[in-house]
């Protein structure tokens, strides 16, 4: 029986080691925590009673995901599906709602209500279309082509100088502006377009749903799966060194998968000079400085659908994003910030207890940076709920440079794997049909670092394990492992 190692325990190595599992061979993962589940973890980072979402909170992506549907995620943990996707608070308690229902948006988008319908419905009803032609490595033609070509135009649309004159409003332009904001990029740009987009999509489609008990109930169904078809996870080992791994035999078909930073490839005796330059030049962009609240009740927002929205843009106007996540690429932060927030707590009683909540909320920063975002963090939240401040029981912060000591994949708090734009979304981290085989034998990649990005979908895993399969003679697909 082949052996499989896999360094990391996040979503992509979790899919990848199912993955391989359920094909025969005998699968081993390597974790430097402590704990099991890299991004998806949960855990009490402020009280006792508090479980805070490490990473990840809410995952569209994942109920999306072709992986996660042949899993069979949905039949092994509890989804929330709130009717509102995504909420933007403005001020004098104003504020844009992203329903599940895209006519009930609409309507209360008013003059702007045909233009977001024209823009997403065709993206909505056709959202496998959409998840085919990003969730898989983009030198392919797509199943769906009428739907990509759609898509590529909303993203002309959204991601150049012509999203200015995409909505009159300000709901309907924060609306969108907020969203596309998640891509972690400087604005308007193609790369930040296809992300908000695609979750734009998936805010209509099947919501923006998450899991009761935290992100790590996600983690423990794949290792549960992991486990019941024989393989292993050993935590508290951290590999830095490949020369020093002892992680078998390529000749006997023993392989080893990198859900960790490409960089770490550098370190392998035989890497060849240009594979290497290529993992050099490969670039780590702006990071995420995140603080996890305990609160003392749930967050008085003025706005009365924000109070029921657990993931809220807080940012202001369209320029107010738009000036925040430009000033991140050129080094600085903006006092009034993009503040990306959770409130998973309003319809999960597990995360808090009685009559408290917690918020995970994050703000954009460059790379490495080591600034404590709570305070600016705070005063966006009061600005659109006050008393927000007052209702503080503790905070936990982790700055853009503690971030790699959580996770080694996240190089300077770059919580996407690497810059995202169209260079990058094409070389990732290299230019070829099947990035995630590296040059050196039975050496693969399997994160985020390659296709199709960034979000915890587990598709490049899956694709690290379809190569796997494919370079061992016995190719298989989803439906054959898991159907």
């Amino acid at each position: 029986m082949a052996l499989a190692t896999i360094i990391g325990s996040g979503p992509n190595g979790l899919a990848a080691a199912v993955s391989l599992a359920r094909a025969g061979y005998q699968v081993r993962v390597l974790e430097a925590a402590d704990t099991v589940g890299g991004g998806l973890r949960t855990q009490e980072a402020t009280l006792p009673g508090f479980r805070h979402d490490v990473c990840s909170a809410v995952h569209p992506a994942a109920v999306a995901s072709p992986f996660f549907q042949a899993f069979g995620l949905d039949e092994r943990i509890e989804w929330i599906r709130p009717e509102i996707s995504f909420a933007h608070p403005l001020d004098g308690g104003r504020a844009a709602i992203a329903w599940r229902d895209i006519e009930r948006t609409a309507a209360e988008l008013g003059i702007d209500g045909d233009a977001w319908r024209r823009r997403l419905r065709p993206l909505s009803t056709h959202i496998d279309g959409v998840t085919d032609f990003t969730g898989n490595q983009l030198l392919r033609l797509p199943h769906d082509p009428v739907t990509a070509v759609r898509y590529a135009i909303r993203m002309l649309d959204q991601g150049t100088p012509l999203a200015r004159a995409a909505f009159r409003t300000e709901e309907a332009a924060a609306l969108m502006a907020g969203v596309v904001a998640h891509a972690n990029s400087p604005q308007p740009t193609l790369a930040g377009a296809a992300a908000g987009l695609l979750l734009a999509g998936l805010a209509h489609a099947g919501g923006w749903p998450y899991p009761r008990g935290g992100s790590q109930v996600i983690a423990d169904a794949l290792i549960a799966d992991l486990e019941a078809h024989g393989g292993s996870i050993k935590t508290g080992t951290r590999v830095t060194d490949l020369a020093a791994l002892d992680w078998g035999d390529p000749d006997r078909g023993d392989v080893l998968l990198l859900n960790t930073s490409p960089r770490i490839a550098l370190t392998h005796p035989d890497i060849p000079p240009s594979y290497a330059r290529a993992l050099r030049g490969y670039r780590y962009g702006a990071a995420a400085a995140k603080v996890d609240f305990a609160l003392d009740g749930p967050i008085p927002w003025t706005n009365e659908h924000v109070r029921n929205a657990p993931t809220v843009h807080v940012a202001g106007t369209r320029d107010e994003v738009w000036n925040s996540e430009n000033a991140v690429a050129v080094g600085r932060v903006s006092e009034r910030p993009y503040v990306l927030a959770v409130q998973p707590s309003l319809f999960d009683p597990t995360r808090a207890p009685d009559g408290k909540a917690v918020l995970w909320a994050y703000i954009h920063v460059p790379n490495g940076s080591d600034l404590d975002p709570t305070e600016l963090i705070t005063a966006q939240v009061e600005r659109f709920a006050p008393g927000f401040r007052d209702r503080i029981l503790a905070h936990h912060a982790v700055p853009a440079s503690s971030r790699e000591a959580i996770n080694p994949a996240e190089i300077g708090g770059d919580i996407s794997g690497g810059v995202f734009d169209m260079r990058q979304a094409l070389r990732r981290p290299v230019l070829s049909p099947a990035p995630w085989r590296t040059p050196l034998p039975g050496v693969y990649l399997a994160s985020a670092s390659t296709p199709p990005g960034p979000a915890v979908n587990g598709m490049a895993g899956w694709h690290a394990a379809h190569t796997v399969l494919h370079d061992a003679g016995t190719p298989a697909e989803l439906d054959d492992l898991f159907g």
